[in-house]
């Protein structure tokens, strides 16, 4: 095959329950090793929406995309992805620099003398998250990507998921409330 896209995703699950289930079905006509879209997965898609496509007998997504930081650990989503070998991809993972000044996010930062888009990205990779940091800043990407020469300790782990407050900490709005 000339082109393919490696993975497309749903962006939410809008529309009710026979419109998501249309959606999958028809993303797994075109999807495959052979096939336009190599791999398939959903954004935002809660428990529940994955729910329906395994009790339909369907075939799993390999990603559900979700906001995904300290402030917002979506914990249930993340426990079931985890149960039914869905990788997890944390959107927002920086925040969009809301929480940047937190004292614990501060603290973290001096001990290991990394920036808070560095503690963060570091974060989601040991919690084994597919962290999606956001930049147009040359510089700002080359930075986020030096993270490989320190691991944040079980104490420093600890401290980040502290700061969990649910929808509260959430960036935007989360779709994934959605019926």
């Amino acid at each position: 095959m000339k082109g393919y896209i490696d993975l497309y995703l749903i962006h939410a699950g809008h529309g009710g329950k026979e419109h998501r289930l249309k959606t999958w079905k028809t993303l797994i006509e075109f999807s495959g090793p052979d096939k336009p879209l190599r791999s398939i997965g959903v954004s935002n898609y809660s428990p529940r929406h994955l729910e329906e496509i395994r009790e339909a007998g369907l075939p799993m997504p390999v990603v559900n995309q979700i906001e995904l930081h300290p402030f917002d650990q979506q914990k249930p989503i993340v426990e079931y992805c985890r149960k039914h070998n869905i990788a997890v991809s944390a959107y927002c993972p920086l925040v969009r620099t809301n929480g940047f000044d937190n004292p614990v996010l501060q603290e973290v930062c001096k001990e290991y003398n990394k920036s808070p888009p560095q503690v963060l990205v570091r974060w989601s990779l040991q919690k084994g998250f597919i962290p999606l940091p956001k930049s147009s800043n040359p510089e700002r990407v080359r930075a986020n990507a030096d993270i490989y020469d320190f691991e944040l300790s079980d104490a420093a782990m600890a401290k980040l998921d502290a700061l969990d407050r649910g929808d509260e900490g959430a960036v935007s709005w989360n779709p994934i409330n959605v019926d």
